[in-house]
């Protein structure tokens, strides 16, 4: 059923939109004036300084504290979004979480990898199912309605890494995802993007900070430095603006030249 929008601003759903790469994007979607869904695990309360600080930028924000890889809690997310906004632009798949475990391909186990997977891109891939439709929806209501979907995924989509094989298969499958869904959606005026960041400076590398400050200083990026939230967010805003056209399908790098060969 058709739902009228009850707002005039576009609509950005960010998932794991509170910290890391997710916070830079919301931040920069703020800053354009995108109306936001914020969506993590934790408790609205939890996060509650970082929601205000989207909010300073003079758009409304929804948080929803959701599990990409739930199905009621996918299916309860867009219908808090339907309620409170009635209308959906853009989908920005970033959620997602590193193995439980480095392990070696030749020992690695079974509940890790269905953990990893679940997270990173059977969640990301039915979200985007449901997301799909309902911007089809729109279209078909409005033939001006022009929406986005963005993938979020990381250079390990074609980079092997044998002691994260269920992170890099994840991320293949993500790049694949992206191609799948950018063919299906230009009928309905949706373009589909992914970005591949490289080394970014988050939580989820504080690990292996001394690692790769030795490789970075070694040559490891033709730009010499790690990469941050704020590089990703600028790239995810500029494909939610609809800047990049007839260019559908296409994968932007933010890898500081990691991958680019060289002699």
């Amino acid at each position: 059923m058709n739902q009228i929008s009850t707002t005039s601003r576009r609509v950005a759903l960010v998932t794991g939109g509170t910290r890391g790469i997710g916070l830079g994007i919301s931040q920069k979607l703020a800053a354009d004036g995108f109306n936001l869904v914020v969506n993590g695990r934790r408790q609205e309360a939890d996060v509650k300084d970082t929601l205000d600080g989207l909010r300073s930028a003079g758009v409304e924000v929804l948080y929803c504290s959701a599990d990409v890889a739930s199905t009621a809690d996918r299916s309860q997310m867009l219908s808090d979004i339907r309620d409170k906004f009635g209308r959906l632009d853009v989908l920005v798949n970033n959620a997602g979480v590193a193995p439980s475990e480095r392990a070696d391909i030749m020992d690695a186990g079974e509940a890790s990898f269905d953990r990893l997977v679940s997270i990173n891109l059977k969640g990301p891939y039915f979200l985007t199912q449901a997301a799909a439709n309902w911007m089809a929806e729109q279209h078909k209501a409005n033939a001006d309605f022009t929406g986005a979907i963005i993938n979020v995924s990381s250079i390990s989509a074609t980079v092997a890494s044998v002691n994260r094989g269920d992170y890099c298969i994840s991320k293949a499958g993500v790049a694949m995802a992206t191609q799948l869904w950018a063919a299906r959606m230009a009928e309905f005026g949706v373009s589909v993007f992914e970005v591949r960041p490289g080394v970014i400076r988050t939580d989820m590398t504080s690990g292996v900070t001394e690692k790769y400050d030795k490789l970075i200083a070694e040559g490891l990026t033709v730009e010499p430095r790690w990469g941050t939230p704020e590089d990703v967010g600028r790239a995810v805003a500029v494909l939610a603006r609809g800047e990049l056209t007839y260019a559908t399908g296409g994968v932007l790098m933010v890898d500081g030249g990691l991958t680019l060969p060289r002699l």
